[in-house]
């Protein structure tokens, strides 16, 4: 308080009042006094005293002195007011039972307290008259009992005693003869009735009190030992009695207390000295109790300022022996415990008594003082070197004095010099067992008792440094060798090494590392060795926490250790080096320091954002390093190589200068300046180092090829051009060393090639490694000193060759990896890898990369639900394999089996993705395969399921609906995309229901920076190379390689439609133009077709939806060649149409064969091909056309053809005509007599085709009469075998069902051959692709252009899966012949004639002549009056029941096409457009 009055004088000078703590503060320092007691009035019970109504009670209280004086000013109401006389209480209204509950202060003196007393008057304040108080009782109270304690801190009940305002106080002795309360009344009971004041029995008063007094007590134990002088033949029943007494009365009193007992113990020493010496150890205990522990200064201050005990040290020390001596002998040793718990405030009495002694004497005595000191010490060693394992009691008295000695040093060294206390200290500890003698707890006491030790003033001094350090270092070495509490002695060496650190005298710390070296260096090597095994099995097992293995412990000796190689110099390393006994034990040591270090690194010991200590632990290991090099170069480098030690080192170099905290290209210039010129770039340290040791090698390099080329390479990524620099001469020697073993450095271009693959596969080098091209070109291309290093060898064309290898496969592991970890498309991931895949098959040739990258394929395909292509993909690695029972060691997911297991367990597993991908015709031959394989092992079982399969599929093909996809032609143009597209052509098959439009919108989300191109043609060199990406778009049409099953006129056509558009690799994008001058009258004499036929590098579909265009060839066809091809492809669909209805493969529903005749017929009695015969049949044609003379014959024989089958297709139409479609079948009829009279004078011989058709004097069912239904050798009568004969067969387009408007891109498409079982509606679509709308555009100019007239009801981008529903899957995919160096193994002769495609091309506006007209619209001679709509119209449908009303209806504006659900049941029809003739 005091200090606060001097830091704030002008608070305390504005009358401030200042309020003291209800009860004793925290701490009562010696000389504090204080006398206050604290009263509070309670309640009152009062009887009513004849009144009607309850009284108005006010209490007055007076402090009285034994003599009845009132005491003037001894009542405080509250802080800041003026003391009283007497207090007033409120009043409470009619209320014989009040509450008041208020407090007074009564500071009352001390030497007034015995012999006073309370005095309570009651009076009844009267409503009427204010001022009128009638007083009806009183009570009172002693402040002090007869024994001499005070009143008790309780509530106090007491007894109201009768009077009136007559009665008279002035005699005090008249009432205090009266028992005051109950207690009271129980010690007087013989009261005479006599008396002056009757009590009244039904009355009562309550008060309570607190006493807060550093004088007075209310214990009798306590004032007893206070006043023992009173009591002598008491005193050691008094002193025995001190125990009882509560802590709180002890500390209250706690000077004189302790003035008492050491006044006692002057008094006569022998008799009261144990007893006193008890006592003390009592109240030192009670001090060392949480709840009174901070009373420990007031201790303190006693002992320095009030205690005055000169004499009392001999008898402490005497005392304190006598009790170390007895503890072997005694079985109950609490006492003696208790001692030495409070050993540290013994010693601080026993100094501070001899140093009043000493000043009373000038130094009487100083050597028996030592000497029993001395004696002490060996009683304390004595106590600690008994064997305590077989009693507990024992064992605790040595752990509490273990726990207590290191306190006595501070006080020691007050009356020793430093050396002798640490040699007291020394033998002390010198004294204890080791570890293998004593448990665990004592473990723990003992190691925490050096650990206060080295934490003490005393170890702070290097002189007793000197003394203690080899003793604490031999208990920790100890307890690290048997890995003991190990969290403890990282403590102890933390301190160790914090103090050692700042130590100012160089030749002390010189002396003390060496210490540490020798004794500490080895076993912690081993002991963080240990640690870190048990913390990664831990995690690895149970995922739980040891408690010594924890990041904390390891953080600790991490810590240790860097300490102690931090302060490691020349000498050091120089006398470690030295000190071992033999090689095996450097070899140890080296192997055991490069594991720490490269753990250190591997682990995350500090946190991330420590980097001043990252640093510095990297500072530390290269300097390590470069100190332990040459001895490693010096014992294991010539005849005594050994390899495990070198493997170690530079796997630490490698390791060393690839840690992430060393990687200065990632920080900021501010920060990576501050570590460079602080430390240096230590990458560059420690490749230099690394360099040298390669250097020193000599011929023992070769035992690190390969295996050193890995880290190597790692160390390459490091964005730092010195490091790289550094490392280019070591992959020279490791080239120049294996060819001189091998004759060739295969293992260093494989090794090389693995590591890279790792590296990627592990997304290592992140931005670094888009420049590792760059740095390869630079390791092994153009850099100047391994270039002419190279060139020099005489492998320099091997070399050469390895480089380009290299270099291509880094390539593609750039586009892999930035695929791989960038939010791509799975068809990019997919076509990236396929691309490194066929890289290591095609160019490398290694097969266990290969296989890795094939099934990395499959699971993408997998999760796109790509199941024919994830087939196609996993039967790459089921052909590698053989039918043999060669044992196969486990590898991926694949267990330790035998080929044959693995082989066929792979056939099922792609028999199965061809079943979920619809592509039976490809599961079919592995059936047979297996089956084949079962039978020869007599596997019934077997066998049966999969003859089974292989029927299932059979029915699936036949029964189960299957889209054809789309094909579409995509440019990549432009340095921007990854290499494996760019400036590349790739042919992609579409998803299911995907039309151009969809399609593009798919590829230009897949790549956001491509712009569309808006022609068609082949870009200049300026889009080749320029910073950019444009894409190319359009669609194409595949070509069927064999057409022998298409040729087949009872296939089905759900079996035709698998090969039209499987196994493809060419595809066909034709182009319509004008040569020469454009002919107004008839636009299709000049009107030529550009044909561009694209090859693929593989079959579609395969292991991917897409691969790279491989050949390009450019045709041109002639108006006359379009010409017989149209003609020829339509009338193929004819007798294709006819020839189901006649083998009655469609049933009921004429309306197709309705809308196949009425499309040609009309169209010819409109003009049709009578523009051909204007154009082509021509004396001018044919005398400026020499040449064309037999393709001319062959047109006309065509058209006659084409004759014929209209009439036998009329005839047939007659019969199953549907009564309300004979209008119709008239109309037909009548319009054939048209176009046959039209084309009558041009062909003389065409009645003879058809005499039933020649005039109209024949009745029109005799003229269907005479067309007999065709048999197969009539409908070939004169069928050419042609290519252009298939390629207009029908075909289910994957958008046909969704759109019936159905245009190729660009093409004026021609009508197909209908195949059997096809549903009415597609074949009607074939017709109108056959004969297309005359709003065709003649020439492709912008992606637009290309695209469809009607969006695609699915448009999903790249990256979606694309699955239709159960019913409409999509066609399935080719067979292996697509993957890369397949075998044709399962390309049997007798299962090609079943199961192998013939192809066909898709329509084609180059096949058919459109004439283009002058506002851009382009006609066929099939077509009707051309319109002046820009885009192809989708066709209108209608019903059977009204198809008599087609053709005037035809001119409406086509409504939206239906939906498929009444396809089936309601067999629409729809008709072709009004045909008209052209002008």
């Amino acid at each position: 308080m005091e200090q606060i009055r001097r830091e704030n004088p002008m608070i305390f000078g504005r009358g401030l009042a200042i309020t003291r703590k209800l009860g004793f503060p925290d701490v009562i320092m010696p000389g504090d006094i204080r006398n206050d007691l604290y009263l509070t009035l309670e309640k009152g019970d009062f009887e009513r005293g004849g009144k009607s109504v309850q009284k108005n009670i006010e209490v007055t209280m007076y402090v009285l002195y034994a003599d009845g004086e009132i005491l003037k000013d001894c009542i405080s109401l509250g802080s800041g007011e003026p003391n009283r006389s007497s207090y007033h209480s409120f009043v409470l209204y009619h209320s014989n039972s009040p509450r008041w509950g208020e407090i007074i202060k009564l500071p009352i003196p001390i030497d007034r307290f015995r012999g006073s007393h309370l005095r309570f008057e009651f009076r009844h304040c009267s409503t009427k008259d204010k001022g009128e108080k009638k007083l009806f009782g009183f009570a009172f109270s002693p402040l002090m009992r007869d024994d001499g304690t005070t009143l008790s801190d309780d509530i106090h009940e007491l007894y109201v005693y009768k009077c009136d305002e007559n009665s008279t106080f002035n005699n005090h002795a008249l009432y205090l003869g009266l028992p005051c309360c109950k207690e009271d009344y129980n010690g007087c009971p013989n009261i005479p009735s006599s008396l002056i004041f009757q009590r009244s029995t039904k009355e009562s008063f309550f008060i309570s009190t607190q006493l807060s007094s550093t004088k007075l007590t209310q214990n009798v134990d306590l004032l007893a030992l206070l006043k023992w002088k009173a009591f002598p033949d008491r005193i050691m029943d008094i002193l025995g009695r001190l125990r009882h007494v509560s802590g709180e009365e002890i500390v209250k009193f706690l000077q004189d207390i302790l003035d008492t007992l050491f006044v006692i113990l002057d008094d006569n020493t022998e008799k009261y000295g144990l007893l006193v010496f008890q006592s003390l150890v009592f109240i030192i205990n009670l001090l060392r109790d949480i709840k009174y522990f901070h009373f420990r200064p007031v201790m303190d201050t006693y002992i320095q300022k009030h205690f005055a005990g000169a004499l009392a040290y001999k008898e402490l020390i005497r005392c304190l022996k006598w009790y170390m001596d007895c503890s072997a002998e005694l079985i109950r040793q609490d006492h003696i415990q208790e001692a030495m718990r409070a050993l540290e405030y013994l010693f601080k009495f026993i100094v501070q008594s001899r140093i009043l002694y000493s000043r009373a004497t000038c130094g009487m005595e100083e050597e028996q003082f030592r000497s029993s000191i001395q004696e002490l010490f060996q009683s304390i060693r004595f106590v600690l070197s008994l064997d305590s394992r077989n009693s507990e009691t024992l064992l605790f008295t040595q752990a509490a004095l273990l726990n207590s000695f290191p306190t006595i040093f501070d006080e020691l060294l007050q009356m020793f010099t430093v050396q002798e206390v640490a040699e007291f200290v020394r033998g002390t500890l010198g004294s204890m067992p080791s570890t293998v003698h004593i448990g665990q707890s004592m473990d723990v006491v003992k190691l925490q008792s050096i650990a206060r030790t080295v934490d003490s003033r005393l170890f702070s001094f290097s002189e007793s440094r000197r003394i203690l350090l080899p003793v604490v270092l031999h208990h920790i070495h100890l307890h690290l060798r048997q890995q003991k509490e190990l969290l403890i002695c990282s403590g102890i060496l933390g301190s160790i090494f914090s103090i050692v650190k700042t130590s100012s005298l160089e030749a002390d710390v010189m002396e003390e590392v060496e210490m540490m070296v020798e004794s500490l260096l080895d076993v912690l090597l081993q002991t963080l060795l240990t640690i870190m095994s048990k913390s990664h099995a831990q995690e690895a097992v149970r995922g739980q926490r040891c408690p010594q293995c924890t990041a904390e412990i390891t953080g600790e000796y991490v810590s240790c250790l860097l300490s102690l190689l931090r302060q490691m110099c020349d000498t050091h390393y120089q006398h470690l080096l030295d000190n071992f006994q033999s090689k095996d034990e450097l070899k140890e040591f080296l192997l055991k320091i490069f594991c720490v270090f490269r753990n250190l690194m591997k682990m995350s010991v500090f946190p991330r954002d420590w980097m001043v200590m990252r640093l510095l632990t990297s500072n530390i290991i290269v300097t390590t390093v470069q100190y332990l090099s040459s001895a490693l170069h010096k014992n294991f480098t010539e005849t005594d190589f050994d390899f495990k030690v070198w493997n170690s080192y530079f796997s630490l170099a490698v390791l060393f200068i690839n840690q992430p905290s060393l990687q200065l290209e990632i920080i900021t210039s501010a920060k990576r300046k501050k570590i460079l010129d602080k430390y240096g770039d230590m990458r560059v340290m420690m490749a230099y180092e690394l360099f040298s040791m390669w250097q020193n090698l000599g011929e023992h390099k070769i035992h690190f090829i390969p295996g050193m080329i890995g880290p190597f390479l790692g160390v390459t990524l490091v964005p730092q051009p010195e490091v790289r620099n550094i490392m280019i001469p070591i992959f020279h020697d490791m080239m120049d060393w294996e060819q001189r073993k091998n004759g060739n450095f295969k293992q260093v271009e494989a090794e090389l090639i693995d590591k890279l693959d790792s590296m990627v596969s592990e997304g290592k080098g992140d931005e670094s490694y888009r420049e590792l091209f760059g740095l390869l070109t630079q390791l092994f291309g153009p850099y100047p000193s391994l270039l002419e290093k190279v060139e020099q060898e005489t492998w320099r064309e091997t070399g050469i060759s390895f480089v380009t290898s290299v270099t291509r496969l880094m390539e593609r592991l750039l586009d892999y990896r930035d695929c791989m970890k960038g939010e791509e498309t799975e068809n990019k991931k997919i076509g990236c890898t396929v691309n490194l895949m066929n890289f290591y098959k095609s160019e490398i040739n290694k097969e266990e990369m290969y296989i890795r990258y094939i099934h990395k394929l499959c699971d993408m395909h997998l999760q796109a639900e790509n199941y024919t292509e994830a087939a196609f993909t996993l039967l790459l690695y089921c052909e590698l394999l053989q039918w043999e029972e060669r044992p196969l060691r486990e590898f991926l997911h694949y267990p330790s089996q035998t080929e044959w297991q693995r082989k066929e367990g792979l056939c099922r597993k792609i028999i199965h993705y061809f079943n979920k991908g619809k592509s039976w015709e490809f599961g079919i031959p592995l059936c047979r395969e297996l089956a084949c394989q079962y039978e020869s092992l007599y596997d019934y079982q077997s066998l049966s399921w999969i003859r089974k399969m292989e029927a299932s599929y059979y029915d699936n093909i036949m029964e189960q609906q299957r889209l054809e996809p789309e094909f579409f032609r995509v440019g990549f143009y432009g340095r921007k995309f990854p290499f494996f597209l760019r400036n590349k052509e790739y042919v992609c098959r579409g998803h299911d229901y995907e039309r151009l439009e969809a399609f593009q919108q798919r590829m230009l989300s897949e790549f956001p920076q491509a712009v569309a191109m808006q022609h068609p043609n082949h870009p200049d060199d300026a889009i080749l190379q320029c910073d950019a990406q444009y894409l190319q778009i359009y669609a194409v049409t595949p070509i069927p390689d064999y057409v022998d099953v298409l040729q087949m006129d009872r296939v089905p056509d759900r079996v035709k439609s698998f090969y039209r558009v499987n196994n493809v690799r060419k595809f066909r994008y034709d182009r319509p133009f004008h040569k020469g001058p454009k002919d107004k009258e008839n636009e299709f004499k000049s009107l030529w077709i550009e044909r561009t036929t694209l090859t693929l590098t593989h079959s579609l579909p395969g292991i991917s939806r897409w691969f790279e265009v491989e050949r390009r060839e450019l045709v041109e066809v002639s108006p006359l060649e379009n010409a017989i091809q149209v003609v020829e492809n339509k009338n193929q669909e004819l007798r294709a149409l006819i020839s189901q209805y006649q083998h009655k493969q469609v049933h009921g529903n004429i309306n197709l064969l309705s809308m196949c005749l009425n499309g040609v017929i009309d169209a010819a009695v409109n003009g049709g091909i009578a523009r051909y015969q204007e154009a082509f049949f021509d004396k001018d044609y044919i005398t400026k056309h020499p040449g064309d003379a037999e393709k001319i014959t062959q047109l006309k024989e065509l058209m006659q053809e084409q004759v014929h089958v209209l009439g036998v297709g009329l005839a047939v139409h007659e019969k199953f005509v549907h009564p309300e479609m004979r209008p119709l079948h008239k109309k037909l009829i009548d319009q054939f007599q048209m176009m046959r009279a039209s084309l009558y004078h041009e062909f003389p011989g065409l009645d003879k085709l058809s005499p039933a058709c020649s005039g109209t004097s024949t009745p029109r069912g005799n003229v269907l009469a005479s067309h007999s239904p065709m048999s197969p050798e009539s409908i070939k009568m004169t069928h050419r075998h042609s290519p252009m004969n298939l390629m207009g067969t029908g075909r289910h387009s994957s958008s046909s069902l969704s759109s019936h408007a159905s245009s190729e891109a660009g093409n004026v498409v021609m009508l197909g051959d209908s195949s059997v079982g096809e549903a009415p509606e597609d074949l009607y679509h074939h017709m109108q692709l056959a004969y297309p709308n005359p709003r065709y555009q003649g020439s492709v100019t912008n992606v637009s252009v290309l695209s469809s007239s009607q969006a695609s009801p699915s448009s999903s981008s790249l990256s979606s899966t694309h699955s239709a529903p159960s019913q409409m899957i999509t066609s399935a995919p080719s067979s292996a012949r697509g993957s890369p160096s397949l075998p044709d193994k399962y390309r049997h002769a007798r299962e090609m004639m079943l199961l192998l495609p013939t192809h066909r091309d898709r329509p084609s506006s180059a096949m058919y002549p459109a004439a283009i007209l002058e506002n851009g619209q382009v006609i066929t001679p099939y077509t009707s009056t051309p319109s002046t709509t820009p885009w192809v119209t989708p066709p209108r449908p209608c019903l059977p029941g009204l198809c008599a009303s087609l053709l005037s209806t035809l001119s409406r504006p086509p409504p939206r096409a239906p939906s498929r659900v009444w396809m089936a049941a309601t067999q629409p029809c729809q008709a072709a457009p009004a045909a008209a003739c052209p002008p």
